[in-house]
């Protein structure tokens, strides 16, 4: 055995629960989800003060025998990947974040406009103001040493520009091949991000959350952190089943059925009053199952069945005034059918289609966000 000597650095030799840190528990409970939260019920610490601190901290809490993550633990989560991403993305968006220094809440525009009852006074243009209310008083007549009164009609504001409130809906896919790439906890990271975006800087906004598999279900955002892709659990080549849709709990689960997760999307989105509706769908690979009546078919390789009926219902997303984009991961990209698909999704809704790698993600999400989310409109 060979050994090497230098000299001492006075930091302690790692441990596995130094190694364990709230940081590192927080990826860690990203990175494996429910079932992460399963193997703390089972952990032997060294020292157990380790997740005793973690208790102390109230990032987790006992129910019903079991560990479960804290409101707390999930806006550390939120916080901590929205800060991850505004460090990725370029300077021109990121200065666009939450702050808690004070500044403008809109663009101010050339020219001015005759304030009415209601509007904020915080936009008042004071020097206009002033020129109305002197100019009314030299037309009344009045000597100049008199003191200037304002009336309503002196009062005029900057125009500024308005920007609409915003639903927006984030499908993310849950199938098998969202293991591979850290893909699933890309998109995981992302979501979470948006989330705090909204509460932070956007508190009209709102963010739901589907994720859709060989099914689809609606998420909610504490449940977010411990999603996991679904296992794979058959690996033949041609698979053609057909399962009654009340049954399809019992069948493979990590197919991908993006029609019944935009349908779910859509009847989410159409439950807000947002003048503006968003569809973020995020997935790596063509769709392999749909619903047809009240059947379940899981279809692999994919077929033009399964893409016709998720393009209807794209087609119905687009009439409902759904804008949708699809954020389509690329790491082991192979064939062209499935960028065909993603072409023909997207001329279908007139929306916007982004190839990444998961690296990328979370700034291509964050960046269409921050500059598409907003219509603009005048006040004239």
């Amino acid at each position: 055995m060979r050994h090497y000597y230098g000299e001492f650095d006075g930091q302690e030799f790692p441990t596995p629960d130094s190694l364990f840190a709230s940081d590192d528990f927080l990826e860690f409970i990203l990175s494996f989800g429910e079932k992460g939260l399963e193997a703390l019920d089972k952990y032997q610490p060294v020292d157990p003060k380790l997740l005793e601190e973690l208790f102390k901290q109230g990032m987790l809490e006992k129910v019903g025998g079991r560990t479960r993550l804290t409101p707390r633990a999930i806006s550390a989560m939120q916080n901590k990947a929205l800060m991850e991403i505004f460090a990725q993305l370029p300077r021109g968006t990121r200065e666009g974040h939450a702050t808690r220094q004070a500044g403008a809440g809109a663009d101010r525009l050339e020219g001015t406009r005759p304030y009415s009852f209601g509007d904020p006074v915080s936009e008042i243009d004071l020097h206009q103001s002033l020129r109305n209310a002197l100019q009314r008083r030299a037309a009344g007549g009045k000597p100049g040493g008199t003191p200037i009164e304002f009336n309503q009609d002196d009062l005029e504001l900057h125009l500024v520009e308005q920007t609409t409130n915003c639903a927006l809906c984030i499908l993310i896919d849950m199938s098998g091949s969202m293991m591979r790439h850290g893909r699933f906890l890309a998109a995981k990271k992302v979501a979470m991000a948006l989330s705090a975006l909204v509460k932070q800087r956007f508190p009209q906004d709102s963010v739901d959350f589907v994720g859709f598999y060989s099914t689809a279900t609606a998420v909610r955002e504490e449940h977010v952190p411990l999603l996991v892709p679904k296992p794979v659990t058959t690996h033949e080549y041609s698979i053609d089943i057909k399962v009654p849709l009340s049954q399809a709990a019992k069948t493979h689960q990590h197919f991908t059925n993006l029609q019944l997760g935009m349908q779910m999307a859509r009847a989410a989105l159409q439950r807000r009053s947002a003048q503006q509706k968003l569809m973020f769908i995020i997935t790596d690979g063509q769709p392999t199952a749909h619903v047809e009546g009240d059947t379940l078919r899981l279809m692999y390789p994919p077929s033009q069945r399964t893409a016709l009926a998720t393009l209807r219902e794209a087609l119905m997303c687009s009439r409902a005034g759904i804008r949708v984009a699809t954020f389509a991961l690329i790491e082991d990209y192979w064939g062209m059918d499935w960028v065909e698909f993603v072409d023909q999704l997207t001329r279908l809704c007139r929306g916007a289609a982004f190839y990444c790698a998961s690296e990328d993600l979370s700034s291509c999400i964050m960046e269409s966000y921050l500059t598409g989310r907003k219509a603009k409109t005048y006040i004239a």
